[in-house]
């Protein structure tokens, strides 16, 4: 069967209705009751509760709720509280998080118009949206939101702004012509669509298709379908917590064993294994990854990118692809002045002379023969006609002044079908009449032509060249107009017959341009290793003149139409893809499928979008970047990020943060594992050599929320460095847990799991409690000092960089008070179950902690020094 498009009004009328006539009312229930309200079917949403039970399905969670379990029933109520107490914490924030991610569907409810303007019974009358219903003729002016999907009846200059669902920058002109063949969505000019509006002129359409049938409604349904992708370091936090605690657990199982095999107590020998277990575990890491991340965002947001899904920081940083919408992210989504062409010359619009008799009458025309006013900064009509007035301000011609000095007479307005607009002006005490319109239908009225001051006939080889420039133009990708004009003598009414025997005055070049930081951004993903790709809904010369511009297209084959993949496989488009930088002309469909194709060749793709049109893919995407001026509430819901300045180069500058962000994610982690390992080693270290356990669980208490918590946090904070945009994006399955990290994280704790058994030998000399006491110091000091370590993987110790970090300093000051108040005021002493330290043994114990940064600070320098002779 033919799609409506391809069919004529009647016909359509004959199929839908089965006559030709209106609905009657009997008629508007049957079709109601058949085919249902004019509303989108919204999907079952979450409740709170289930989205903060979500919160405790990752592995490590599971595992530290497990060990709390455990230490509960073996009477340790302390570690098992403050577990709890942590992951509690974070499922809250977790929750808080998550709980608006999931109104796409209301917020596409909201986009039917509130009323329509329907025949029915021989009469028009106003109706709710939402009992609009297939069959009813829908009567539209200028100004009116499109309620439902339908085939247009009349058009009287009719244009519809249809950017939400095609991405076209330019409102478009309908008419009412049968289309034969197939043709995209944004080339169906018959048809009008449900969240479209018009713009201009009036015209009637039967309804053909509402709620979930409406095109708006198919993009509904591909959200329902569509799933949110999880971030790089969900995948990876998962991952490691897996592996991690698969280690812990084989260590404290060697610790049990060795203790049952030395004849203790299996009690005793389980619930410390358990305890070492709860130490090792970092359990805080959930909760200081959540706050570093909400750092991330406060620091975006002031750089004008708004962060709706916490994740989506670090996902930033793992970008490789970024599919970019064309119009008001790389492009300034206003039309402007390029060139004009008088005097057979084509002038760059920084060149324009107005004391040149052809180029200020040029300029004149323009702003005469234009309906558009720009009044205090606030500009009303066609975006094409604004541009020209605009550039009349400029170069001060004010279209005010000009008008009231010239005031219109009579005009014939502009016609979608003879494709002209003229008026009638009493210029130098003469009745002239501006035309302007399509080049091709301008040149078949001219008799003459202005050279400078000078107008003679117009010749073919006018003609001939007058059309090169313009083909020139266009293929330029810019929107191109022509002005005329003839003086009608004493007349003072227009007619269509006036408009022939023209004098050509110029042509005028326009176009969206590219945003200035926009070139910059692109030579920026470059540089570091992610590939920009331009997606849009406009036409295939337009995308590619502003792609070239700006550096995304180098080859004209690097460009494609939405149609040509239409009949591709999966598995076709995915080899398609690498050879294609600019995609015009597509489908919501089109754009989840070119998404899809690069996530599966192994790729984190950001995808930005300000459409309904664009939700979808939005969603689809592992980054979904909205627009935050021109963007529909639709694709703000489906997205990750929301930009407030629309602005392509601000995406960039986002990237960078969520490099800069898992670089300091990575390096608390770091931190707490080395720092981990070195108490491992120590315990394990006293159990074989069947030396009394060194730390009580108070003591791994006091590390876990102090000593570990606080410089964590800090490195977190670590200031942010531009080197990172120099590295390419890390492989989107590569662990946190690599063979480089696993090796820093052994010898780092091996550095203070040795220092932290020689402070406990040198105390044991004396007595076991005096042994735990310093072995606890050293320790608890050695990681307030490790975060310094852990500020690079280069050393850092004699640069500026040391002491960049006011967060870390603090922590280690914090901690060192602490530490130091438990180890020498005797009212503690009790709690912590210590002694008090003699100021050499204090000292000692300063000492040996301290000793751990040199040395690894040294081999930084020597793996350094390695890398830079490889």
């Amino acid at each position: 069967m033919k799609e409506f498009y391809q069919i004529s009004g009647e016909e359509s009328k004959q199929r839908v209705n089965g006559t030709l006539e209106p609905l009657t009312m009997e008629e508007v229930k049957k079709h109601q009751e058949k085919y249902g309200p004019n509303e989108l079917v919204e999907g079952k949403k979450k409740t709170t509760i289930q989205i903060f039970l979500e919160q405790f399905k990752d592995f490590l969670v599971i595992i530290l709720i497990v060990a709390a379990v455990v230490s509960g029933f073996l009477g340790d109520a302390e570690s098992a509280a403050v577990i709890l107490i942590v992951i509690t914490i974070n499922a809250i924030l977790g929750t808080v998080q998550t709980v608006k991610a999931e109104q796409s569907l209301s917020s596409l409810k909201k986009l039917s118009g509130p009323e329509a303007k329907v025949l029915r019974g021989g009469n028009i009358i106003p109706i709710p949206s939402a009992k609009v219903t297939v069959g009813d003729i829908v009567m539209l002016d200028a100004g009116d939101y499109i309620p439902a999907d339908g085939r247009l009846l009349e058009s009287a200059s009719l244009k519809v702004d249809e950017s939400a669902l095609t991405g076209e920058s330019l409102g478009v002109e309908k008419n009412t012509e049968t289309i034969c063949g197939e043709v995209p969505l944004g080339d169906r000019i018959n048809m009008v669509y449900s969240g479209s509006f018009v713009t201009y002129g009036r015209g009637s359409f039967l309804v053909t298709g509402i709620g979930m049938e409406t095109e708006v409604g198919k993009i509904a349904s591909l959200l329902k379908s569509t799933s949110e992708k999880r971030t790089p370091l969900q995948i990876n936090l998962d991952q490691f917590g897996q592996k991690l605690s698969i280690i812990i657990l084989v260590f404290c199982a060697i610790l049990f064993g060795v203790n049952v095999l030395r004849g203790g107590n299996i009690g005793d020998a389980f619930l410390f294994a358990v305890a070492l277990a709860v130490a090792a575990i970092p359990e805080a890491l959930s909760s200081i990854v959540t706050i570093v991340l909400s750092f991330g965002t406060q620091k975006m947001a002031k750089e004008h990118a708004i962060i709706r899904k916490l994740q989506a920081v670090e996902g930033l940083g793992s970008v490789s692809i970024i599919c970019s919408d064309k119009t008001g992210t790389l492009t300034q989504n206003k039309m402007t002045v390029e060139d004009y062409y008088v005097n057979e010359t084509r002038v760059p619009v920084d060149q324009i002379d107005i004391k040149r008799p052809a180029q200020s009458m040029l300029l004149l025309c323009s702003v005469l023969c234009n309906d558009s006013t720009n009044v205090d900064g606030v500009e009303i009509g066609d975006p094409t006609e604004t541009a020209l007035i605009n550039l009349g301000s400029r170069l001060g011609v004010f279209a005010q002044d000009a008008r009231e000095k010239y005031p219109r007479e009579s005009e014939n307005p502009f016609d979608s079908d003879r494709k002209l607009m003229s008026t009638l002006h009493t210029i130098d005490g003469n009745h002239v009449m501006i035309v302007k319109g399509a080049v091709d239908v301008l040149l078949n009225r001219m008799k003459s032509i202005q050279i400078h001051d000078q107008v003679r006939d117009f010749t073919e080889e006018d003609r001939r060249i007058i059309e090169a420039q313009n083909q020139e133009f266009s293929k330029g990708g810019l929107r191109v107009l022509g002005f005329a004009y003839k003086e009608t003598g004493d007349r003072c009414d227009l007619t269509l017959e006036d408009e022939t025997d023209l004098v050509f005055v110029g042509l005028i070049s326009m176009m969206d341009p590219p945003r200035e930081e926009s070139k910059a951004a692109v030579a920026e993903c470059k540089k570091a290793g992610i590939r920009p790709i331009m997606i849009t809904g406009d036409h295939k010369v337009t995308a590619a003149a502003i792609a070239k511009r700006i550096g995304i297209l180098e080859q004209d084959s690097e460009a494609c139409e939405g149609a040509e993949i239409d009949h591709m496989s999966d598995e076709q488009l995915k080899d398609f893809v690498e050879g294609i930088s600019v995609y015009a002309r597509v489908s919501p469909e089109h754009k989840i499928r070119i998404v899809r194709a690069w996530q599966e060749k192994g790729n984190i793709v950001s995808m930005t979008g300000d459409g309904v049109n664009d939700a979808p893919a939005l969603k689809q995407a592992d980054i979904g970047v909205a627009m935050g001026i021109t963007g529909s509430e639709v694709s703000k819901d489906a997205a990750s990020m929301v930009l407030t300045d629309d602005n392509f180069a601000t995406i960039v500058k986002a990237v960078e943060n969520g490099r800069n962000v898992y670089r300091n994610i990575k390096n608390s982690i770091q931190f707490l594992l080395s720092g981990n390992f070195g108490a491992i080693l120590a315990v394990l270290y006293a159990s074989i050599a069947g030396l009394p356990v060194p730390f009580a669980p108070v003591h791994l208490l006091f590390i876990n929320l102090l000593t570990d918590s606080l410089p964590a946090i800090a490195l977190g904070l670590e200031p942010h460095s531009e080197d990172v945009m120099e590295e390419k994006p890390r492989p989107m399955n590569e662990s946190i847990l690599t063979k480089d990290f696993l090796l820093k994280i052994g010898t780092e704790g091996l550095s203070i799991g040795i220092t932290t058994m020689i402070a406990f030998m040198i105390g044991y000399r004396q007595n076991a409690l005096l042994a735990s006491t310093m072995a606890f110091g050293t320790l608890c000091t050695a990681r307030l000092v490790h975060g310094f370590n852990c500020k690079s993987d280069y050393p850092v110790l004699f640069q500026k960089r040391f002491f960049n970090n006011i967060y870390l300093i603090g922590a280690f000051v914090l901690g060192l008070v602490l530490i130091t108040g438990v180890m020498m005021v005797p009212g503690l002493h009790s709690i912590f179950k210590v002694q008090s330290l003699s100021i050499g043994q204090l000292f000692t114990v300063y000492g040996l902690a301290v000793v751990n940064l040199p040395v690894i600070q040294l081999i930084k320098a020597v793996k350094q020094a390695y890398r830079k002779r490889k």
